[in-house]
């Protein structure tokens, strides 16, 4: 039996979320964004490419581009489909940026950053982050 999920008039739909990572995906938005229309988080879904991938449909919200690259960390390979009028008016892949600012929290618990009032700024190098502040190397897993 096939999926039918019903087509949204206005908002965004996130594809090509590697499987299990459409509800980390979800809490990003829903973070940002009230959820107050209809969502739905599809998981497990066959793709030619992936194998396996989730899909994320928000009624009414429109992802910013800071957000965008929040999701970018933990899945690369999404793709975010803008829909105006029940059609896509833009579709583009999400793409860590090479440094990300006040985006993150530094994970470690003796940067400056977490006893000053000072901006986060980190360097993205080879699937990594450096932190400017105390230069300490992390895994996109180990943010908040």
């Amino acid at each position: 039996m096939p999926l039918m999920v019903k087509k949204i008039e206005e908002g965004t739909v996130m594809d090509h979320i590697s499987a299990g990572m459409g509800i980390k995906v979800l809490q990003i938005i829903s973070a940002k964004y009230p959820i107050e229309k209809s969502a739905a988080l599809i998981i497990n879904v066959p793709s030619k490419k992936l194998g396996k991938k989730d899909i994320v449909k928000l009624e009414g919200v429109f992802v910013d581009e800071k957000t965008a690259n929040r999701i970018s960390l933990i899945a690369p390979n999404a793709t975010m489909n803008i829909i105006r009028r029940g059609k896509v008016v833009d579709k583009h892949k999400v793409v860590l940026p090479k440094v990300l600012s006040d985006l993150l929290k530094c994970p470690n618990p003796r940067c400056i950053t977490r006893f000053e009032h000072v901006h986060t700024t980190f360097f993205v190098e080879g699937g990594k982050l450096r932190c400017k502040h105390c230069e300490r190397t992390f895994l996109p897993e180990e943010f908040e």
